[in-house]
């Protein structure tokens, strides 16, 4: 990430922190407050990406609205089936900034591994309806992603939950929710495992690493993020990936994710990779930890 994007970023994250605490005296349910941090936390980038040049034929564009969605909600996803029949599938969610348009390139490199992809925006992101996100509305999202992704691959042992960035968090949100369920219903468990890339412990730790600040940033924050305190209940293989040059989100995140999720468990650092491209730096590394997965 560009030290120009990652100056102006601290900044503004300095500007809320000291906003925060000249109103931490006020009712933490201080609606104005939550509205800004969501703002600054999501920073949706409207339209395309610049580096978007339009979509593969055979991807197909989704447009998912469930019965809770009012008349002006709706998500839009692209499913991209492989080219084998029957190959396993992966439900991609990605972070904060970009929509779709520009998570393309990573997309690719998945499909290209073989596997079909089912990627969805969330609610505010591209061409996504619904208003400013927030940590509860992207949960939901995730899981009416996962109920159509369900539907596109019926076979659990074929399901691959992939998040990078804060999408690593929203998808172990996912994973221990469908575990918990799974565990209370005595089934078999709903996927084949779980991939995260670049994500963190938890969004006050990763506001913290990028403000460079001591000061307690998690217990200001109305969006937890906490991925630290789940990951030992998803109870499905966890394969972590970090680029060693992460200026965004330190490695380290990932090391004590690691750290606190069961066996099975695989952490992949990859040397000289930055937040946006251990996949291409570490190609066939990535490829052969996501086949151990099955």
């Amino acid at each position: 990430m560009p030290t120009l994007f990652l100056t102006h970023l601290r900044r503004r994250w300095l500007t809320w922190l000291c906003a925060s605490l000249m109103v931490i005296g006020l009712p933490a349910g201080c609606a104005v407050l939550q509205h800004k941090e969501r703002e600054l936390l999501f920073r949706i980038e409207p339209g395309q990406a610049s580096w978007f040049h339009g979509l593969p034929n055979d991807v197909q564009e989704l447009d998912l609205r469930p019965r809770s969605f009012t008349d002006n909600q709706s998500l839009h996803a692209w499913w991209w089936p492989a080219k084998r029949a029957g190959a396993p599938a992966i439900l991609y969610l990605h972070g904060v900034r970009w929509n779709l348009t520009g998570q393309l390139f990573r997309i690719e490199q998945l499909h290209a591994m073989g596997y079909s992809v089912l990627a969805v925006d969330y609610r505010g992101f591209g061409q996504s309806r619904g208003g400013l996100p927030s940590e509860a509305t992207v949960y939901e999202d995730a899981r009416i992603a996962w109920e159509r992704f369900v539907q596109l691959q019926p076979d659990p042992g074929k399901r691959l939950i992939f998040g990078h960035s804060l999408g690593g968090a929203v998808a172990v949100e996912l994973a221990t929710e469908l575990a918990g369920q799974a565990q209370k219903d005595g089934s078999a468990a709903p996927a084949r495992g779980l991939i995260l890339e670049s994500t963190f412990t938890s969004l006050g730790d990763a506001a913290a690493a990028v403000a460079n600040t001591s000061l307690p940033v998690r217990w200001l924050m109305s969006q937890k993020f906490d991925s630290l305190d789940k990951i030992k209940d998803v109870r499905l293989p966890v394969l972590l990936v970090h680029g060693l040059d992460d200026r965004f989100v330190p490695p380290r995140f990932s090391q004590e994710l690691f750290e606190a999720a069961q066996e099975p468990k695989t952490l992949l650092l990859v040397p000289g990779a930055t937040h946006n491209n251990s996949m291409t730096l570490a190609r066939q590394r990535y490829e052969q930890a996501i086949r151990a997965l099955f």
